[in-house]
């Protein structure tokens, strides 16, 4: 049986303290189990953010084979004896992988809507548009110019790739993320991260454990030792602090 899964990680690329590698298939022997033996994944890809928050994970795309176990009640997640690491996605794929799941599962020959409660995707591609998701562990994309992207959930993302656009996020460890010229990556939420591309720019802020608001501070890419692509969040000392992937 072979299903294909999406998978979250840490920046090294460990799950639990297994090291995984990009192209590679591992096999687990023994018994596979949900939630205790065997590799696990997730067949709708937003279910990985419960796992893996966005602000402080790398995500992939997965195949999952073999023997395969599901937990009663649970989320999407699945044991396999067999995964292979088939790609690493960017924001706005992976994203885009939880809309393509969306639609998958919706009988497009009624009049139904895609809700946007926890765990969801809201994506637009137009001019002048907006996404705009509310929902825990969720997710806003937009790639049309002029356009916005947000989303105040917890451990969410908000992805924009037009020109002269924004990501907005203002939940607990979620992600903003711009690569469209003079276009604002926005972070409001404790333990957020922002990035953007060349010619624009980042706001971060530092909240205390109440999630008080201590520091504030904005940045064009280039200056205040900004890089371009380069994830950032602030420190309790109003710095500018890079994370490393």
């Amino acid at each position: 049986m072979q299903i294909t899964t999406f998978k979250g990680f840490k920046q090294d690329l460990t799950c639990r303290g297994f090291q995984f590698e990009i192209g590679k298939t591992f096999e687990h022997e023994g018994k596979v189990r949900a939630c205790s033996a065997g590799f696990h994944s997730c067949e709708y890809p937003l279910d990985c953010f419960s796992y893996y928050p966005p602000a402080e994970s790398r995500y992939a795309e997965t195949v999952a084979e073999g023997d395969i176990s599901r937990e009663d009640g649970g989320d999407s997640k699945i044991a396999s004896a067999s995964i292979t690491i088939k790609a690493e996605l960017t924001m706005p794929e992976f994203v885009q992988r939880a809309i393509d799941w969306i639609w998958s599962k919706v009988d497009r020959s009624l009049e139904q809507q895609v809700m946007t409660g926890d765990c969801s995707a809201a994506s637009n591609t137009g001019y002048r548009s907006a996404a705009s998701n509310t929902g825990d562990c969720s997710a806003a994309s937009n790639t049309g110019d002029c356009s916005a992207a947000s989303n105040t959930g917890n451990c969410s993302a908000a992805s924009n790739t037009g020109y002269r656009s924004a990501a907005s996020n203002t939940g607990y460890r979620s992600a903003a993320e711009v690569s469209g010229s003079h276009s604002v990556a926005a972070a409001f939420g404790i333990e957020s991260k922002a990035r953007a591309s060349e010619s624009s720019a980042i706001v971060v802020c530092y909240r205390n454990d109440e999630g008080e608001l201590i520091h504030i501070r904005a940045s064009k890419v280039g200056e205040n030792g900004i890089k371009p692509d380069t994830w950032y969040t602030l420190d309790e000392d109003g710095q500018f602090v890079e994370i490393e992937e």
